[in-house]
C-alpha cells in the first residue's frame, strides 16, 4: 500500500502541482486547502507525512504541526514557506518536523525531502532547551540519521550571511556532529548530544558535547587530521578497518575554515567559532 501524505496548502496551483508531483513518484496524496481540513482528514485517514505551508489563512501551520502532533505524536512532518524566519524555523525545529523547504524550491527538492522523511522510524525526536534566534540549545538522538535534517535546519538561520561562509560552517558543524554520534554516542539513539548554536555580532558560535568519555588527539588514527605526511589517507584503511562510515575529516575541515576551534579537558565537547561581517548582505 502506498504511504500517505497530507499535503495542506492554501494555494491551489501550487497545491495541484505538489500533489500530482508526488503522486507521479508513488505516494498516496490527499489535500486540504487549510489548517482546519486537515486536522479533519488527520483524524479520518490514516496518515504517513504531514506536508505543510506555513502561511494560510485561519491558522498556520506551526500551530497545524502542533495540533497535529497531539493527535499523533509520531507523525513525520515537513514544513513549506516563502518566509524563512528565525521563528519559523524555531517553530519547526521544536515540533519535530524532519525537513524545512524553502520556496520557490525545485520539484526533486520535494521529492527528496518527502523520501528522506519517510525513511525515518519516527518523526525527528530533537529537544529544544533554548529558541531564542541568538541563543538555540538542543538535544539530539546518538543516530546518524538527525545530522542533515538539524544541519539544514540551522543553515536557514545564516541566510544573512555569505553563502561561502555559510557553506563552511555547514561542512563543519555537519562533519563535527557526526563524530560527536560516532565516537562520544556510539550510535546509540538513547543517547544524546548537546548543541548549542549562538549568533553574536561578528561571528557564529557553536558548542558540540556528546555523551562519551572523550579522546586523546594524538591517537586518532581515524581522522584525516592525525594521518602522517606520507600517507593522506591512511585515515580511511583505518576507518575501512573499524567499520567506520567514510568522513574523518572533521578537525582538518575546522582548521582550515573555521577561526578558532577549541576542545573541553576530556575531549568530548567543542566550540568552533566563524568570524562574519556584520553590514547586511545583498
Amino acid at each position: 500500500m502506498a504511504e500517505t501524505v497530507l499535503l495542506a496548502e492554501d494555494d491551489q496551483p501550487s497545491r495541484e502541482i505538489y500533489h500530482n508531483v508526488l503522486d507521479a513518484v508513488g505516494y498516496h496524496v490527499i489535500d486540504a486547502a487549510n489548517g482546519s481540513a486537515a486536522l479533519d482528514l488527520l483524524d479520518s485517514e490514516p496518515v504517513d507525512l504531514l506536508l505543510t505551508d506555513l502561511m494560510m489563512p485561519g491558522m498556520t501551520g506551526i500551530q497545524l504541526l502542533e495540533r497535529a502532533r497531539q493527535r499523533k505524536p509520531d507523525l513525520r512532518a515537513i514544513v513549506m514557506t516563502g518566509h524563512s524566519t528565525s521563528e519559523a524555523v524555531i517553530g519547526a525545529l521544536r515540533n519535530q518536523a524532519c525537513e524545512f523547504l524553502t520556496k520557490p524550491f525545485h520539484t526533486n527538492e520535494l521529492v527528496d525531502a518527502v523520501r528522506s522523511a519517510m525513511s525515518r522510524d519516527v518523526a525527528c525526536q530533537i529537544e529544544v532547551l533554548s529558541d531564542r534566534p541568538d541563543w538555540i540549545e538542543l538535544k539530539v538522538p546518538c543516530d546518524l540519521s538527525a545530522v542533515e535534517p538539524i544541519q539544514k535546519f540551522l543553515s536557514h538561520l545564516h541566510e544573512h550571511i555569505p553563502k561561502e561562509t555559510r557553506d563552511a560552517v555547514g561542512a563543519v558543524f555537519r562533519e563535527l556532529l557526526n563524530n560527536a554520534i560516532e565516537h562520544g554516542g556510539k550510535c546509540d539513539p538513547s543517547k544524546r548530544v548537546e548543541i548549542k548554536y549562538i549568533h553574536l555580532k561578528r561571528a557564529i558560535l557553536y558548542s558540540i558535547k556528546d555523551p562519551g568519555d572523550g579522546f586523546n588527539i594524538e591517537e586518532i588514527e581515524h581522522a584525516a587530521f592525525a594521518n602522517p605526511p606520507d600517507q593522506p589517507t591512511r585515515h580511511m584503511d583505518v576507518r575501512r578497518e573499524l567499520g567506520l562510515r567514510p568522513g574523518g575529516f572533521g578537525i582538518m575541515l575546522a582548521s582550515q575554515v573555521i577561526d578558532e576551534l577549541v576542545y573541553n579537558e576530556k575531549h568530548n565537547e567543542l566550540i568552533f567559532v566563524k568570524y562574519i561581517d556584520p553590514s547586511p548582505q545583498k
